[in-house]
């Protein structure tokens, strides 16, 4: 965003700020913040605390630099008060969570959370932090909803280099599904509008993510891996029972010469070829791409138990017919393939959020080692990518309400 259009929208980001003045006690804290915002929002080159503190005319950058280290101020409170301005401005009932992760390439041993460890960012194994993030989607909108630093096994359990980073006490290991539950069950406390989950392999592959989510009375298209494991038919189970020999059975089980469970693989690749529809999805910045998909009922499995019954969906692409991408979908059986598909597609979403946020307002920009510095940068990032999304949106309306000129 260029000076101009900032001074443009002056009125509405001094009002967007305002939301969240209260969080610093200090005028000074508060009127820094207000600055750090608006320079995540300028062309500056990069949005590290020195080049942010140019942008906005501070001379050095000890003032950015305290409001990310000594300054008291709740990240988490400031998400929270995100969550309430995104579900006023894009609130849908039919909105999308949307889980992923991103990576921080980084130099050094000393940051929070850095390890040599597998990046999407990088497409390999690479010196770097890793981000678990929670998006929202609706047809005409995407913003940031939540984050999580994943902390590397390695790192939760050395004491000397958690107390260097500022690691909190309460904070342990957590895996990214579970770090997804988190957010996804935080964001619905909050009462953020949402009957949609989404995500790829990662998040689909965990049994107790789907689970919550269909305990949460929400539903999820959610990507698996191919050997995934579902059944054609319900098959029958058999409760735990009292046993005169041999170790007692305290769990249910599938009974013995049942239906097996077969790999969505082979039940997709057993389909006849009038179960594909074509069907155009819209992905990112390259407009329409058109798939075939097929569906067909099956029912889950958790813990090799029989979960609900489901829809086990399946895109496959036009210009390379091998190469094939699974969901499980928890939807009424009612639904329709139309919707499917859209919740499925939308997973890329959060991509454009990861990537707009990185080149438009600094998330990966930060040269920050402590666990509260890197909430209060990435915090205050999305922050400025919410902002910067209501602006882009009021925008388009402006746009749709405009009369079309006709030829002379």
């Amino acid at each position: 965003m260029t000076e101009e259009e900032l001074k443009q929208w002056q009125e509405e980001f001094d009002a967007f700020h305002a939301r969240f003045a209260d969080l610093f006690e200090r005028s000074e804290s508060r009127e820094q913040a207000r600055k750090y915002l608006r320079g995540l929002l300028t062309e500056a080159e990069r949005k590290n605390s020195w080049q942010v503190a140019e942008a906005v005319g501070d001379r050095i950058p000890d003032r950015m630099q305290r409001l990310l280290y000594r300054v008291p101020w709740d990240a988490d409170a400031a998400r929270d008060r995100l969550q309430e301005f995104v579900s006023e401005t894009f609130g849908d009932a039919e909105g999308i969570g949307v889980v992923d992760e991103t990576g921080f390439l980084k130099k050094g041993t000393r940051s929070v959370g850095v390890a040599r460890q597998y990046t999407g960012t990088a497409g390999k194994r690479e010196n770097s932090q890793v981000a678990t993030v929670l998006s929202y989607a609706t047809r005409d909108a995407h913003v940031f909803l939540d984050r999580r630093l994943y902390l590397p096994e390695a790192w939760a359990a050395d004491r000397t280099r958690r107390a260097q980073a500022h690691v909190p006490e309460e904070v342990g290991f957590a895996t990214k599904p579970q770090q997804a539950i988190a957010m996804l069950e935080h964001a619905w406390e909050q009462g953020v509008p949402m009957r949609w989950v989404t995500g790829d392999e990662v998040y689909g592959d965990s049994p107790r993510l789907r689970e919550t989510i269909q305990a949460h009375g929400r539903f999820y298209v959610l990507a698996v891996s191919a050997n995934t494991r579902v059944w054609t038919e319900r098959p029958e189970v058999q409760e735990p029972q009292q046993q005169t020999g041999g170790r007692p059975r305290h769990a249910p089980r599938v009974a013995k010469g049942g239906t097996p469970a077969r790999m969505v693989s082979e039940i997709i690749a057993s389909l006849p070829t009038t179960s594909w529809k074509r069907l155009a999805v819209v992905e990112g910045e390259k407009g329409m791409i058109t798939y075939h998909w097929a569906r067909v009922r099956v029912v889950e499995s958790r813990d090799q138990l029989p979960g609900p019954d489901i829809w086990l969906l399946s895109r496959r692409s036009e210009s390379a017919p091998g190469k094939l991408a699974y969901y499980l979908a928890y939807a009424p059986a009612k639904t329709g393939l139309a919707t499917l598909v859209r919740v499925a597609s939308t997973r890329y979403t959060v991509e454009q959020c990861i990537e707009e946020a990185k080149g438009e307002t600094g998330l990966d920009q930060y040269e920050v080692r402590f666990w509260h510095s890197w909430y209060r940068h990435i915090t205050l990032s999305m922050m400025a990518h919410g902002w910067l999304a209501s602006i882009k949106r009021r925008e388009q309306e402006k746009k749709a309400l405009q009369p079309m000129s006709l030829p002379g």
